[in-house]
């Protein structure tokens, strides 16, 4: 099984222009990416491809640092500024390359056991969904009727059973993992680069549906950084939680 982590956004949201790639923000003295990095090797997954951008040099300092440099391989995307979705079609290759995948976003602070729930799920091709949410615009929604997917996008819209939010962590079979790069090369081929990768897993859900299905983490302490507020709760909530565990 391989891994690929999106780790090229700016993160502008964060406030700080000069600031590092998010997968570098640090919690309890390790880096995002070491974390998400030892999560994966617990589960055995060592083939591990980070798809970088904005200060991609940093990525490979921490890499260095983490004696990881010769067993992660990163794949730059210049045009990093231009969205998620090109980042993944940056990648099709190593997606494409006709073997089991997970796909993570890398600014995500979690429990390591939600790693193992996908690298152990039964289930070839699915996704982490958390029932225990705050409504809003911002988190993408995975919305269930009968047990399977009907919508996954941020508006929660149709007839569903049951609704939750995506962690961003997705595992594909490898025939899933091609249509995957197929989608992104789609997306990009029209021009619209600043669609979401988000997208091109929507597309795939609702192709053929049951074809991906879900793992529920309700109740695993996780977080997703995009706010400086975000930055704060995860020291003061989520991290202790971690650190009990």
């Amino acid at each position: 099984m391989k891994a690929v982590i999106l780790a090229a956004g700016v993160g502008a949201r964060l406030g700080d222009p000069a600031a590092l790639p998010k997968a570098l923000l640090r919690f309890g003295g390790k880096s995002l990416l070491a974390r998400h990095l030892e999560a994966l090797a617990r589960e055995g997954v060592a083939d591990v491809v980070i798809g970088t951008g904005y200060r991609a040099e940093a990525i490979e300092e921490e890499l260095a640092r983490l004696g990881a440099s010769r067993t992660v391989r990163t794949v730059h995307n210049p045009r990093f500024r231009e969205g998620s979705n090109v980042t993944l079609w940056t990648l099709r290759e190593h997606i494409a390359a006709g073997e089991e995948m997970i796909v993570m976003d890398a600014d995500v602070l979690c429990d390591r056991r939600m790693i193992g729930r996908l690298a152990r799920s039964r289930v070839a091709s699915c996704l982490l969904v958390d029932r225990d949410f705050e409504p809003g615009d911002e988190p993408v929604k995975v919305c269930i009727r009968e047990g399977r997917i009907v919508e996954f996008r941020k508006a929660a819209e149709g007839r569903f059973d049951t609704v939750g939010e995506s962690v961003g962590f997705f595992r594909f079979a490898a025939e899933a993992a091609r249509a995957l790069a197929e989608a992104t090369e789609r997306y990009v081929a029209a021009g619209a680069f600043a669609t979401p990768y988000e997208e091109a897993i929507r597309d795939l859900l609702l192709a053929e549906p049951g074809r991906v299905g879900y793992e529920d983490v309700t109740g695993l302490p996780w977080i997703e950084i995009d706010f400086p507020a975000d930055v704060r709760r995860a020291e003061r909530e989520v991290l202790p939680r971690l650190e009990e565990e």
